[in-house]
């Protein structure tokens, strides 16, 4: 998603060079001549601004005012100042109240560029951390969703009042959505926020361990039982106990379950008197419990008990305009992580991750994108860094569509599996069913190699991938590479 960058000054030829400047550098830009029009385009502009760039010497409401009252709006935005006097006492101060960087004219057009991915970077890192820190503390908001697209919205809504009260909320969606993402925000919009958040994944518990999970066990209650373990309603107390994957407990896990739902209290395992527990659920499953009732797998008590206040996620593909927002947050978080440096992504990878189906969902986002983040070679993500999506196709069209050059010009052997009628490098293998992604990409970056002579640097353009990830491949798939060249 391309990031905005509002520039407040009063002298129009800094206006036209400075915008002249973030625009080539690939960020949008918004303009104001004061600070009055500065302030209502940074709090009030739909498209947002991300960075302002903002002129210290102005008529009316000078620098330092316009500074102050972003500051008091839009704590989190970050401010570049611009002045012509670079005194070190109105450094001190322009910084103290809130100023990022501090630029002195004539401004530099590189020196600009540089401080503002700074500052755009320094934004994620900090909102990546708050985000963390009230995940930690079960605290999250509505806010830090991701959640522009209309599907998402009704969500956010159906959620928001779901977090007025304790009601039992089943949250339903494919896998991989965020189902907990929304549970834990509304925990943090209830009155429960900052008690304990306990998630559990019914379907990754031993059969013969839910209960000693779920309700806790004494010690010397079974062999192994070395000592006394509370349970997770237990350790929920006073907070939301997440139940992931409810449709996957077993029937006699699920007569247990009720009974705790029912009475407010747990007996664990070798204990002789319940204990009394006070526990927000919050389940969410991908299976169709109505239809698990029907066949005998999932108690109608139940389902009864924790389909209260159902909140139906949608897909990836039902919220495709998100998914620019998704990749910026992946980025950011992986930049932070890893200690990357990744601006963003390109455009025409925006449009082919948007045009993609996610059949994973986010979370096949958030993976994809983290392998991106290490395979790119640039500071922009491209279409290359994600192969699994985009795939042969796009190999196949950066190839030259010419005839097959005759054999005193060079002579190519076809794969050994070819298929006729599936051109250079075989789509189908002998029994006609498609053959792995790994197969073809291994073929066809032999046969590009063979096509060029072994030119690696015009193998490299071709394809449309970078020298490295090249490189990389052709020792990973023990490639033929005769007579190395490079391109003349």
């Amino acid at each position: 998603m391309t990031k905005t960058i509002l520039v407040v000054d009063d002298d129009p030829t800094q206006r036209r060079l400075l915008q002249a400047a973030v625009e080539k550098a690939g960020f949008a830009c918004r303009v104001a001549p004061d600070g009055e029009t500065g302030i209502a385009l940074a709090t009030e502009a739909r498209e947002g601004v991300d960075v302002v760039l903002l002129d210290l010497t102005m008529p009316g409401l000078s620098g330092m005012e316009t500074l102050e009252r972003l500051a008091a709006r839009r704590p989190e935005l970050p401010v570049i100042m611009l002045t012509a006097t670079s005194g070190i006492d109105t450094i001190v101060q322009a910084m103290r109240r809130g100023a990022v960087d501090f630029i002195v004219k004539p401004a530099n057009p590189e020196r600009v560029v540089v401080s503002v991915r700074n500052a755009l970077k320094m934004q994620s890192l900090t909102g990546e951390v708050k985000r963390l820190s009230r995940k930690a503390e079960g605290g999250m908001r509505f806010a830090d969703m991701i959640a522009s697209a209309p599907a998402m919205r009704m969500v956010v809504r159906m959620a928001e009042r779901g977090a007025a009260s304790d009601i039992p909320v089943l949250i339903l969606g494919e896998s991989g959505v965020g189902k907990e993402v929304v549970a834990r925000c509304i925990q943090g919009a209830s009155a429960r926020a900052g008690k304990p958040f306990v998630t559990v994944n019914c379907g990754a518990i031993p059969e013969n361990l839910v209960e000693s999970i779920l309700f806790g066990h004494e010690k010397g209650a079974f062999t192994g039982a070395v000592s006394k373990s509370p349970g997770k309603f237990v350790e929920a107390d006073g907070g939301t106990l997440f139940l992931d994957e409810v449709g996957e407990l077993p029937l006699d896990a699920q007569v247990k379950l009720l009974r705790a739902l029912q009475e407010g209290e747990v007996d664990a395992v070798g204990s002789r008197r319940p204990t009394k527990v006070d526990v927000r659920i919050i389940s969410a499953t991908n299976r169709d419990l109505a239809g698990q009732v029907k066949a005998g797998t999932f108690r109608e008590d139940l389902f009864y008990r924790l389909n209260v206040f159902p909140i139906d996620m949608p897909s990836l593909r039902e919220r495709r305009e998100d998914i620019p927002a998704l990749v910026d947050h992946f980025i950011a978080r992986f930049n932070a992580s890893e200690g990357a440096k990744i601006a963003g992504a390109s455009p025409e990878t925006l449009r082919m991750l948007t045009a993609y189906d996610w059949p994973g969902n986010v979370r096949q986002l958030e993976n994809s994108v983290f392998r991106a983040v290490v395979l790119c070679d640039g500071d922009l993500l491209q279409p290359q860094d994600f192969p699994q999506i985009s795939g042969q196709a796009g190999l196949l069209a950066s190839l030259p569509s010419a005839p097959a050059p005759a054999a005193s010009d060079r002579s190519v052997p076809a794969p050994a599996n070819d298929v006729a009628g599936s051109g250079p490098v075989a789509i189908k293998d002998g029994d006609g069913e498609i053959r792995s992604l790994q197969d073809i990409e291994r073929d066809l970056l032999q046969y590009a190699i063979d096509f060029y002579d072994g030119h690696m640097s015009e193998v490299s353009r071709r394809l449309g991938i970078g020298r490295s990830t090249l490189y990389r491949k052709v020792r990973e798939y023990d490639l033929d590479v005769k007579g190395e060249r490079e391109a003349g």
